[in-house]
């Protein structure tokens, strides 16, 4: 990675302004966090800091309150967590700025710690509106990214600030680019792309940008139905991008002429209903009623998928094989989930929902990585450019 990180610069001292990525879920009931990941995977950047003496301002999003304040997505529970982490009481702003916010960044001492409100309650934020980007760098003297899940939006505490003060990266950041910058520049052969998920479009980039780099690619989830249809299969009432059948076809032709398997389910799980309640039975490809919907890769895609994914020294997966959210129709992303715990592989999770459920299923840690950012990691990997890194200072040299 040729940008400058926070090793780079001074902090001593310093008021840091350090955006990170605290958009955890939270239970429906009791508002409790459901999984931790995305707090722990900043502590290196947080600890840095403070072990360095600065005075930590940090800032973050929770959800999508749609430039409201909603009491349900306060970030008061994530300071309680955060301070049972680090050990001691992490303070908590009452805003993201303003009078109160000003006299609380003032009365930081250093290695203390100050959580900003939930961003998201300004509009401002995801305009990227300038005065509001000025007056949140305002309360700092340096800032560093360490929102790796956040660095394909160019919003104001992402991009905006970096226009008012010196700009580095975390050390969050800085692992997630080398990942993901080593899987394009040299990933261990063969290397496959397991891909699922709802739609083809969010993998288009990812596909075509890596095509001449992957041996295997292998398809399921709902985005299968798009690949199937282009065959000429029946997929009845399969969620299916009916503008995106040429490109499943271009993508399934560029695969052959360059001798890259893309293997499709021969077998899925089918379903009259999405329902945990509903009827479902396994089908062959050939044989998918016309008014039932794909649910699930079947046991033997299953097969087929495991024995190609265990000759691989490398493995980028991203998207769940079915309807996860139904125990019924998890079965073929469990089978995935596992299988690639027990390789030894090089086994990279491209956040978002995968990076969810391998959490769920205690395995994030039998993988070589978990990425944070579902969405900023497929755009980084189909080539994009993302704001929050390109605003970073550049190493000289």
């Amino acid at each position: 990675m040729n940008k400058l990180t926070v090793r780079d610069i001074e902090v001593a001292g310093k008021r840091v302004l350090a955006r990170v990525d605290f958009n955890v879920p939270l239970n429906g009931k009791t508002g409790a966090i459901t999984d931790d990941s995305r707090i722990r995977a900043t502590l290196p950047t947080i600890k840095y800091l403070t072990d360095n003496k600065a005075k930590v301002i940090l800032c973050s999003h929770l959800g999508r309150p749609k430039g409201k304040v909603v009491e349900q997505l306060r970030l008061t529970v994530v300071a309680r967590h955060l301070s049972q982490i680090l050990g001691y009481t992490v303070k908590v702003a009452n805003d993201g700025i303003g009078p109160e916010v000003d006299r609380a960044v003032g009365n930081l001492e250093a290695g203390q710690v100050l959580l900003l409100e939930n961003i998201r309650f300004h509009p401002e934020e995801e305009t990227n509106d300038d005065a509001f980007a000025k007056r949140l760098a305002g309360l700092a003297d340096i800032y560093v990214n360490d929102a790796f899940g956040a660095c394909h939006r160019a919003h104001a505490s992402i991009v905006g600030v970096a226009r008012y003060l010196p700009a580095v990266a975390g050390l969050l950041v800085e692992k997630e680019v080398k990942v993901l910058e080593g899987l394009l520049a040299n990933p261990h052969h063969p290397f496959a792309e397991l891909a699922g998920g709802a739609k083809v479009s969010d993998k288009i980039g990812v596909l075509e940008n890596t095509m001449d780099k992957v041996d295997y690619i292998l398809i399921g989830g709902s985005m299968a139905a798009t690949f199937l249809k282009a065959k000429g299969y029946e997929i009845g009432l399969s969620l299916v991008e009916d503008d995106k059948l040429d490109l499943a076809t271009r993508l399934m032709n560029d695969a052959a002429q360059r001798g890259v398997n893309l293997m499709l389910p021969v077998d899925i799980i089918v379903a009259d209903k999405l329902s945990a309640e509903a009827e479902f039975k396994t089908v062959s490809i050939a044989d998918i009623p016309p008014d039932w919907r794909i649910v699930d890769i079947g046991p033997e895609t299953i097969k087929n998928f495991s024995e190609e994914l265990r000759k691989c020294q490398t493995i980028f997966w991203n998207g769940p094989m079915g309807v996860y959210e139904i125990a019924r129709f998890a079965q073929g992303t469990q089978a995935m989930a596992r299988l690639l715990a027990d390789l030894k592989a090089t086994t990279i999770i491209g956040g978002g929902s995968t990076a969810e459920i391998v959490t769920a299923m205690k395995l994030a840690d039998k993988m070589a990585f978990v990425s944070t950012g579902g969405g900023a990691s497929l755009r980084f990997l189909g080539g994009e450019n993302l704001p929050g890194i390109e605003v970073l200072l550049n190493r000289e040299g």
